[in-house]
């Protein structure tokens, strides 16, 4: 078995609504996640009834791009 080199400690807290707080290694703010545009309207979500952020999808996006 090979020894474990990392291990991710993250932390995330809900907000209001679809907005959650991740607090992340290497990140002196936390970062906000929630929907926006396509993403909200597939939630339910009023463009205008939450403040928009991007989705955690955006992020994974961004990571498997870099």
């Amino acid at each position: 078995m090979t020894e474990v080199k990392y291990v991710s400690r993250v932390r995330v807290e809900p907000v209001e609504g679809k907005v959650r707080r991740a607090h992340l290694p290497g990140e002196d703010e936390p970062v906000l996640f929630g929907v926006h545009s396509e993403v909200a309207e597939h939630y339910g979500v009023s463009p205008d009834a939450e403040e928009s952020h991007a989705s955690t999808l955006d992020y994974v996006v961004a990571a498997a791009g870099g």
